[in-house]
């Protein structure tokens, strides 16, 4: 979906009129008409509004342009409700709400992780638990938050 469409779906499913979508928002109802023509589109200022106000993530506003994964996990974060979140409510889209929880990774390590993973994931190959281990570290070791 186009920004445009996502915008307008937003404030269909709310029941909103353009004005009243544009109160919330802090902006002119001639802005949002322009956004849902695709004349224009929100600045960041507004996209952070807009996402906090209605519980969506800006690459969600802006038609989901790139494919999200938890840069922790590697976990693909195709739903905003796997997003982490800040502690001040807004989405953190570089990690999953499993990872990172209200400011906080939840895995000290990348041991730590390692070790989640080996007990959780399936391992439909019975591969023995030092090659899993490897294999998990050579992907998680291409991740943001384990590059060294």
């Amino acid at each position: 979906m186009e920004t445009k469409d996502v915008l307008k779906k937003i404030r269909e499913e709310n029941n909103l009129t353009q004005e009243q979508f544009a109160e919330r928002v802090l902006v002119t109802r001639q802005a949002v008409s322009r956004w849902e023509t695709g004349e224009t589109q929100p600045n960041n200022e507004t996209l952070k509004i807009l996402s906090r106000e209605f519980n969506v993530s800006i690459n969600t506003l802006l038609g989901s342009p790139r494919q999200l994964y938890c840069q922790c996990c590697g976990m693909p974060l195709n739903e905003d409700l796997n997003i982490s979140r800040e502690p001040d409510g807004f989405f953190n889209e570089d990690y999953c709400k499993w990872c990172y929880t209200d400011g906080k990774f939840m895995y000290s390590s990348k041991e730590d992780l390692l070790d989640f993973l080996i007990e959780h994931m399936p391992n439909p190959e019975n591969m023995d638990d030092s090659d899993r281990r490897l294999q998990y570290d050579g992907w998680l070791s291409q991740l943001k938050h384990w590059k060294k």
